[in-house]
């Protein structure tokens, strides 16, 4: 029998994910219908008059669209599996192993939150000058990869200190290879963690503007290269467009993650 304590829990319960749902769907919304208005004058409830600017810009011939959310995605997808790799055996070896400069290790994981953006872009910029990375996609790639993996790791240290070693030291026993008891015994049991890290790897680097501008010098054009701009001009019906665009694509490529981790977790499970 449910008590009362339990309805008023489940009610309360109830009541934030409702909350939460609204918060997400309204901005989308309007996002939405800015991005087909003609004009919006406050405080009117919806907007005057329509219009196809938005939708010309972006499916113009000059925006290139479809190559720029080709390598934004590609950028993006290949940072957070670098991300996650790095950062799962960076992760296991700060948790199961001792050695000289371990606490350098992890506090050096934290450095690209704690320092400012700009001073940081603007020293790695230098820096990729020199190595010849300045205005090329792998500099691009690098620089996304430094601002992601704090962000990997640390997920990835709480999943592995939860998860442990000893079911993996157990198959070695057995005589399963390191690396076959770390594939089908450990990696189903982190897979939540390497998810999670995944896509907030993708995040992170979909969504970088400033340090994309400036060591890509304009040659590697993201989505967010792109769009930020119109954001910044005060054209509220292109910009919104753009964002639109960029809330899709996310949320179609997170939707392909799902099922292709879907699959890769039920074949390691035997499924």
């Amino acid at each position: 029998m449910v008590s009362n304590v339990d309805k008023r829990k489940s009610k309360i319960l109830n009541i934030v994910a409702y909350g939460i749902v609204f918060f997400i769907v309204v901005p989308l919304l309007v996002l939405s219908f800015w991005s087909f208005a003609g004009r919006w004058p406050w405080p009117g409830l919806f907007p005057v008059g329509f219009t196809m600017r938005g939708m010309e810009e972006l499916f113009s011939k000059s925006a290139n669209m479809f190559s720029v959310v080709t390598s934004s995605v590609l950028l993006s997808l290949t940072v957070a599996v670098l991300a996650t790799v790095i950062g799962t055996m960076t992760a296991r070896a700060l948790v199961f192993y001792d050695f000289k400069g371990k606490e350098l290790v992890s506090f050096g994981t934290i450095l690209p939150i704690i320092i400012p953006g700009t001073a940081f872009a603007m020293g790695v910029h230098v820096v990729f000058i020199y190595l010849g990375l300045a205005d090329t996609f792998i500099g691009v790639v690098l620089v996304h990869l430094i601002y992601a993996l704090p962000y990997t790791v640390n997920i990835m240290m709480d999943v592995t200190a939860m998860t442990g070693d000893n079911l993996e030291i157990q198959g070695q026993v057995l005589g399963i290879p390191p690396f076959r008891s770390f594939y089908h015994i450990t990696l189903p049991l982190i897979m939540p963690g390497v998810i999670s890290s995944v896509s907030m790897a993708y995040i992170i680097s979909f969504s970088q503007y400033f340090i994309t501008l400036m060591i890509g010098g304009g040659k590697v054009k993201t989505l967010s290269v792109v769009m930020v701009p119109f954001i910044q001009s005060g054209d509220r019906t292109i910009a919104s467009s753009y964002a639109l665009l960029f809330v899709l694509s996310t949320f179609v490529v997170f939707i392909l993650l799902e099922l292709v981790i879907k699959r890769f977790t039920a074949r390691l499970n035997g499924i």
